[in-house]
């Protein structure tokens, strides 16, 4: 993979005892041929993680999908030192591990038969908010991709959902729905390729930070160490589409990361969102395909996104709670009318909309900023707050 990765300080002092049940479960893990499907088969045969690595040989190979080849590499019990290593690092740098079975796992994740044993965290979060949406595309954004995923980022928030934005951290339409969330002030969580002691790519450090220190996470199923290798980007992709409601993917090219994240979150029977792009556009091939082929909803606007999922009548109640408690004149009751129906909306629309002098709707649109009722975005557009 092109770039390169930063690596996170570690701390240094005294390090607390290693907790025995994260040991297991993190060794059962590291076992040569376990994935994660066949080591929660394996912990719910035996019992419990540490059943595991006591269990004798002839037990382990009656286990549908064991074997004797697999049973000789679990009672070989190579793997504690490596998983007590990963233990220690976590405690040394006050990063935070969820078993699959804990209450504080995410459990839309925790339905997925894939999902991780255990997941890294570096950030304090609740993975169980009732609004959660990835966020995907090519890393090759256009300016058209940008500006799509920033607008329905924003008027989401605006629009009172509140919700959490998944993404992978990676170039292109992933930091933009990362840096559009932080913008918001929505929770953002970034599903990396890599060990939480690595940021990938290292240009996204700073954002890296501020997602896991302004109420969001870094999350990941690799051990520290980790390199970013192209088939960790593959299987992080199974987090992004488990954790959330929804998949929506702004810009892809006919074959990518992005695609792959939709067909595994129709796979878990999760929506799959798609913002259509011209014909012959190369990055929008791959969701012009996905919509054709009805494996995902259309997105042209916010209001898609709520019809999809649901969330539009708590926006509207949203929306409709703010002339009762701002007293607004004619002209001002005009310019919500039409931020209500179009969010996000240029000063010329508004013009031309509401027939208000340019010199005289350029006041009122200031003033309304500074009673908070609405704000300010590039390009001249405004929304309501």
């Amino acid at each position: 993979m092109p770039g390169n990765a930063t690596t996170i300080p570690t701390n240094a002092g005294n390090i607390p005892p290693v907790d025995n049940r994260l040991l297991y479960h993190i060794a059962v893990g590291l076992i040569p041929g376990i994935g994660s499907t066949l080591a929660k088969r394996l912990i719910a045969y035996c019992g419990g993680a540490e059943a595991v690595l006591r269990e004798k040989r002839t037990t382990l190979q009656k286990i549908p999908g064991i074997g004797e080849m697999l049973a000789q590499e679990i009672s070989k019990q190579q793997v504690l030192q490596r998983a007590e290593q990963e233990c220690v690092f976590l405690v040394k740098n006050n990063f935070h591990a969820l078993c699959y079975t804990d209450e504080q796992y995410p459990q839309r994740l925790a339905q997925c038969e894939d999902g991780p044993v255990v997941l890294f965290v570096n950030g304090t979060f609740d993975f169980n908010q009732p609004k959660i949406l990835s966020i995907v595309g090519t890393r090759h954004a256009t300016p058209y991709g940008i500006e799509r995923c920033e607008t329905m980022v924003a008027q989401l928030a605006e629009r009172g959902h509140a919700p959490v934005i998944i993404s992978g951290l990676a170039y292109g339409i992933d930091i933009c729905a990362h840096k559009a969330a932080l913008q918001n002030n929505l929770p953002t969580i970034a599903v990396m390729a890599t060990g939480l002691d690595k940021i990938y790519p290292s240009l996204h450090y700073a954002i890296a930070k501020r997602i896991s220190t302004q109420g969001g996470a870094l999350v990941t199923d690799f051990l520290s160490g980790t390199k970013p290798d192209r088939q960790n980007f593959i299987q992080r992709n199974r987090i992004i589409a488990g954790i959330a409601d929804a998949t929506l993917v702004v810009e892809s090219g006919e074959k990518g990361g992005a695609l792959i994240t939709a067909g595994l979150a129709l796979s878990y029977n999760r929506d799959v969102l798609a913002v259509p792009g011209r014909a012959g556009d190369t990055y929008s091939k791959g969701c012009n395909a996905l919509i054709r082929s009805n494996k995902a909803a259309l997105v042209e606007t916010v209001a898609d996104i709520e019809y999809a999922l649901g969330w539009e009548l708590n926006a509207k109640e949203k929306i409709q709670q703010l002339p009762l408690f701002v007293s607004l004149t004619a002209n001002e009751q005009a310019i919500v009318e039409v931020l209500k129906e179009n969010p996000c909306t240029t000063i010329d629309i508004l013009y031309h909309v509401t027939k208000i002098p340019m010199a005289r709707l350029s006041a009122l649109l200031f003033t309304m900023e500074m009673n908070n009722i609405l704000r300010t975005l590039p390009g001249k557009r405004y929304e309501l707050k």
